[in-house]
């Protein structure tokens, strides 16, 4: 699998690896479909430190779903488990869950067959859908990345794939027949009754008729939503979009109110879910969850006594004294910065690293602290587990070395 894999290709969740050539005993076997684990009880399991990924195999025609749309792959063997929302373990030599393209909406949405286009996704909306109420939810800290997404797509339809839903209860699932034909079910937590259901996309068409009589129309599909509305209402819910306000829109007859539903879209709090989920400081081992980073996969890496010293990632610490004004406005002041700082930090430990793999240390952390009114980097020294503490106030930067 690794000699296998393309250069510099990340793993993250929903991720994959696909096999050119026969795997565990199968040709059939096309490769991994990686999830962070959410519902799933991993009790009794050895674990590596956080972040981990679990990798589950998959069969060669599941895998246009993989590289294209795959929260339905992962639902899907959520299904067919019985795992919620999916499992963590995989079966050799079973049956493919999807074949065939056939009829779907996707086809529509997503190349599944050159694969130059897909869906497009904004971290962290998801769509909540409870008795007679639909809810798309975006954090307001997703503005630029939902603007981007909108403005790449067809002014009569907007189409996107939602996350999966935490908070939600229970999940759309969309199943292919034997037949080849698609259908609609859901999956949810074990033991809990369903009050919400999460969405894996949305659209918004623009193609309803004013004269047909109904305000709006809204529909599962698979395992999405479809709102059918107006032209007019098409461009008033874009201008509210770009505003960044919440919209709601009525669907149904119009002049039958008890049986009308609602579709909301909710600009909801800033979105920190997909940040360092139980990552722990090598410095002071407080949690770095929330806490934004930036992965290096071209860093500086220095070999000495058999052992090779990488910088692999940063991450940047808010400053606790809020009236403290930011050291460094462009970020390219601090892709310089930290690359010099790691630079030095990897010579200066260079001679000492195979008594630090000896020791255990494979991880090792520096903090630097930035200041306003100082033009260079103050150091001090302090005792830590794993690293060197620069204790300041100040916004930081927090720069993660492993050692091999």
């Amino acid at each position: 699998m690794f000699s296998s894999s393309p250069p510099g290709n990340v793993l993250t969740h929903l991720g994959h690896s696909f096999f050119t050539q026969s795997f565990l005993g199968s040709r059939e076997h096309g490769g991994f479909l990686y999830v962070t684990p959410s519902f799933q009880s991993l009790q009794d399991l050895m674990l590596p430190n956080p972040p981990y990924l679990f990798g589950v195999l998959l069969q060669k025609w599941e895998t246009p779903w993989a590289k294209m749309f795959p929260i339905r792959l992962m639902l899907r063997l959520g299904a067919e488990y019985r795992f919620y929302p999916c499992p963590l373990f995989s079966v050799r030599f079973r049956k493919p869950l999807f074949g065939e393209t056939g009829h779907t909406i996707m086809t529509l949405l997503v190349d599944l067959r050159n694969y130059q286009y897909t869906l497009s996704m904004v971290k962290g909306l998801v769509v909540d859908m409870e008795v007679k109420k639909t809810c798309i939810k975006i954090p307001s800290n997703r503005y630029n990345e939902l603007m981007k997404a909108m403005n790449k797509s067809n002014e009569h339809v907007l189409a996107m794939g939602a996350c999966f839903n935490e908070q939600a209860d229970s999940h759309l699932v969309c199943i292919q027949n034997d037949d080849g034909n698609y259908q609609t079910q859901a999956i949810s937590i074990h033991h809990q009754p369903r009050k919400v259901t999460g969405a894996c996309f949305f659209v918004f068409s623009g193609s309803l008729k004013a004269a047909s009589g109904y305000l709006a129309k809204t529909s599962i599909v698979e395992d999405g939503v479809m709102v059918q509305i107006t032209a007019e209402t098409m461009d008033v819910l874009r201008q509210a979009l770009r505003d960044m306000k919440d919209f709601s829109i009525t669907c149904g007859w119009a002049d039958q109110e008890d049986s009308q539903e609602h579709v909301h879209i909710q600009w909801i709090d800033d979105d920190h879910n997909f940040f360092n989920k139980g990552v722990i400081s090598p410095i002071d081992g407080k949690s770095m969850e929330f806490i934004t980073s930036v992965k290096i996969f071209h860093g500086s890496e220095f070999k000495a006594n058999g052992k090779v010293i990488r910088w692999t990632e940063v991450f940047f610490l808010q400053s606790d004294d809020q009236d403290q004004p930011n050291g460094l406005s462009d970020p390219a002041d601090h892709s310089r910065l930290t690359e010099n700082v790691a630079r030095a930090f990897c010579v200066a430990l260079g001679p000492h690293l195979k008594l630090l793999k000896e020791d255990g240390m494979a991880k090792l952390g520096l903090r630097v602290t930035l200041e306003s009114d100082q033009r260079g980097v103050s150091t001090q020294r302090g005792t830590c587990r794993h690293g060197a503490g620069l204790l300041h106030p100040g916004n930081s930067l927090l720069g993660d070395g492993d050692t091999a």
